[in-house]
């Protein structure tokens, strides 16, 4: 009978090791997998762009061999445009070659015969300019369908654009058209003796409606540190850029009629090669210099030492050289993507983040070069008039390691910065990707929170195992475990809405309470140690101290709070977040380091006093009865040999619960205030990669770089989580190896 019970025990422990072992490696196998689809979301990100020809055709006889000044394609590489010097818009079907329709430009100025250039602003808006000086403006509109026989069917229009013309002008080389936002209109114009020339027509209406319209034209006279080879001017007429012959680049403020006024001269080539080629980037802040030796830079104005409010341009971001002159640049309208362009290539290159995304070989040198409005197309025209229509696959431009984990120089900033914001109100926003502060964030966080939860859970673990009588013992444990059930929301909540606001009205009292409560605790036990050991007090309240010194601590927190009263306005001037900002420097958020510190702390003390109590209460009592036979107090029996001999548990209570502190979302959520900063002040809030992804990813569209980011953030959290338990195991193990002879 005994022997088949042992049978039946043996059996069952070996199926109970097994299915223990086949649970194990499931739930092995379920974390990896969880981590491969996570970073099968994120890779994406440093994929490779790619260009694809879509169609090469040869501009037949149906197209006029007048010269080509204008090049268009729609996002779809269905249809094409060409517009030549006649003014014959022809609109081609890619795929075939074929011609489906040619346009004459609807409006032709008086006594103009053939266009000199046309000038791209803003989509499929081209500003003409006619051999006699006279400009005009056209929309090109072109779009394409399916139709019943599985082809494709074009739709197309060139419509006339009558709020920007000007009349015709004498001497003009080179000229540029903007509208000023309801005022009127701007001209700027390269005389053929090098001169520039600014034309305002405003536009003023009086109270009944009426419009009064002034022309203003003035001449800029600065004089000129070379020749001119290139111009830029911004979408809305407020800046003059111009690149000379011996590499300067120079910028006038053409804002106010009669007011203009130089701002920038600066040599933007060292080796004073000739500026070849300008353009704006989008939005207007960054100008786009080429030069003859094919350097490729950025340039923006930041404030610079000793010019006050003033800002200088000043060479941001160095993009990839070109093999020869810099022959045209032209801006993506979605991004901060630049396709510039040299007598053999055509690169494309990211702003920001200094990435060159592809490069392309045409096969014959270049005369025109486009593309789509979305910037997922490239048309470009050969010498030989070939049209080759590439498809462009650039998904995420502006990421890279540099930007995720570096500092970054953005548009507007004076330096480079590491900087989180992923969307604004303006469609040309750059966004501002950094994991960096992210980073900072969880861990400012989790240390913070570590720092007062750690000495209060071990050191209760450690009275409530050692010094606390068995009964009151059983009362405090399942309270202290009970307040892990609390809903973490629930604390967030509670210290965003009840606690953030109590500590701002007495944060000075906190501080002193630091002081003073320990003060007195240490009068109190200085007196108490006078009552003799045998007295009915001590007898009374052995094992039950921790009761004891609650109206001591209770009495400590009333002290600091009468007193911070008198040292605010004894000290600093009645206001002490007013002083901390104008003798230090500090801003004080009401959602700062110190509410996530408590409110956390207060999550992760049940997770580490439990497992801590555990691990010290299993420790051998023979160990404790040896040590106090020797004559060693309570108190050294505790700290020399309990612990010690608990520290591997000890430690992993420690470690679970920095686990749980890394991963928190929900208490840093509500609490923090949520700012992306990098600052160790306890004033100041921040941003948590957990409490990031519950932000961002409800707003984050489909498979965009800040979806895919936050996927990568999700890798992040993982990798630390797993970092953190690999080393509280290995060193478990040390101390288990360590401490084992106890």
């Amino acid at each position: 009978m005994a022997k088949k019970i042992t049978d039946t025990s043996r059996r069952n422990d070996r199926l109970a090791e097994i299915l223990i072992r086949i649970g194990g490696v499931l739930v092995i196998v379920s974390v990896v997998w969880i981590l491969v689809m996570i970073a099968r979301v994120a890779l994406p990100l440093f994929f490779p762009a790619s260009a694809d020809i879509s169609a090469t055709v040869k501009l037949g006889p149906t197209v006029p061999s007048n010269k080509i000044i204008a090049l268009g394609v729609e996002d779809s590489q269905q249809g094409a445009f060409a517009l030549d010097d006649s003014g014959q818009c022809h609109f081609i079907k890619v795929q075939d070659g074929s011609l489906s329709a040619s346009v004459k430009v609807p409006v032709v100025p008086d006594g103009a015969a053939h266009i000199v250039s046309a000038e791209p602003r803003g989509k499929s808006i081209f500003d003409l300019l006619w051999n006699n000086g006279a400009i005009s403006s056209i929309k090109v509109e072109l779009s394409s369908a399916k139709d019943p026989a599985g082809g494709y069917t074009l739709t197309h229009d060139v419509i006339s654009q009558p709020d920007l013309t000007f009349p015709a002008a004498e001497g003009v080389k080179q000229s540029y058209a903007r509208l000023l936002e309801g005022k009127g209109a701007l001209r700027v114009d390269r005389l053929n003796d090098d001169r520039l020339q600014i034309r305002h027509q405003l536009i003023e209406k009086d109270f009944l409606g009426n419009e009064k319209r002034t022309d203003a034209t003035t001449v800029i006279s600065d004089p000129l540190p070379g020749r001119l080879t290139s111009m830029a001017v911004d979408s809305k007429g407020h800046y003059l850029y111009a690149g000379t012959d011996n590499g300067w680049l120079l910028r006038w403020d053409i804002s106010e009629p009669g007011q203009v006024h130089l701002v920038d001269t600066v040599q933007a080539s060292a080796e004073r090669h000739a500026i070849t080629s300008l353009s704006l980037v989008l939005g207007d802040v960054s100008i786009a210099v080429g030069d003859a030796k094919g350097n490729f830079s950025t340039w923006f104005p930041v404030k610079v030492a000793g010019s006050g409010e003033d800002k200088r341009l000043t060479r941001i971001h160095t993009l990839r050289s070109n093999s020869g002159a810099v022959t045209s640049i032209i801006p993506s309208p979605r991004d901060k993507t630049l396709i510039s362009t040299d007598s053999k290539s055509i690169h494309a290159d990211h702003m920001t983040s200094e990435r060159n995304l592809l490069t392309i070989q045409p096969t014959t040198p270049l005369v025109q070069i486009s593309i789509s409005p979305r910037g997922t197309s490239l048309a470009t025209l050969g010498e030989d008039r070939t049209l080759t229509v590439w498809k462009l696959d650039i998904p995420h431009p502006e990421i890279s390691f540099g930007t995720l984990f570096g500092k970054v120089w953005y548009e507007g900033y004076d330096k480079p910065e590491y900087a989180w914001q992923s969307s604004a109100a303006n469609d040309d926003f750059e966004p501002k990707l950094s994991l960096v502060p992210l980073v900072f964030g969880t861990i400012k966080a989790t240390l913070f929170a570590m720092l007062f939860a750690t000495p209060l859970a071990l050191l209760g673990a450690l009275y409530t195992s050692q010094f606390m009588s068995p009964k009151l013992k059983g009362r405090v444990k399942p309270v202290v475990e009970i307040m892990a059930a609390i809903p973490s929301v629930v604390i967030g909540f509670l210290a965003g809405l009840w606690l953030a606001p109590l500590i701002d009205k007495c944060i000075l009292a906190v501080f002193l309470s630091l002081v003073i409560v320990p003060v007195v605790l240490l009068v109190t036990i200085f007196f108490w140690k006078r009552i003799k050991t045998a007295s009915l007090l001590q007898k009374i309240t052995r094992g039950r101290e921790f009761v004891t010194m609650v109206p001591v601590v209770i009495l400590g927190i009333y002290l600091a709070w009468l007193l911070s009263g008198i040292a605010e306005t004894s000290l600093f001037a009645g206001d002490f977040k007013q002083w901390l900002y104008s003798a230090l420097g500090v801003r004080y958020d009401q959602r700062n380091s110190i509410i996530i510190a408590i409110a956390l702390g207060f999550a992760v003390i049940p997770i580490i006093f439990t497992i801590a109590e555990d691990a010290i209460s299993n420790v051998p009592r023979n160990l404790t009865a040896a040590s106090l036979a020797l004559g060693a107090s309570r108190w050294q029996t505790a700290w020399r040999v309990v612990l010690p001999s608990a520290l591997p548990g000890v430690f992993s209570a420690i470690m679970i619960g920095f686990g749980r502190a890394i991963g928190e979302t929900m208490i840093v959520l509500m609490a923090t205030g949520n700012t992306p900063i990098m600052s160790w002040s306890l004033f100041n809030g921040l941003r948590s990669l957990s409490a990031n992804i519950a932000v961002e990813i409800p707003e984050a569209p489909l498979n965009s770089s800040l979806y895919r980011t936050l996927f990568l953030s999700a890798v992040l959290l993982f990798i630390f989580t797993f970092i953190i338990n690999t080393v509280a195991e290995s060193l478990r193990q040390k101390f288990r190896k360590k401490y084992g002879r106890y």
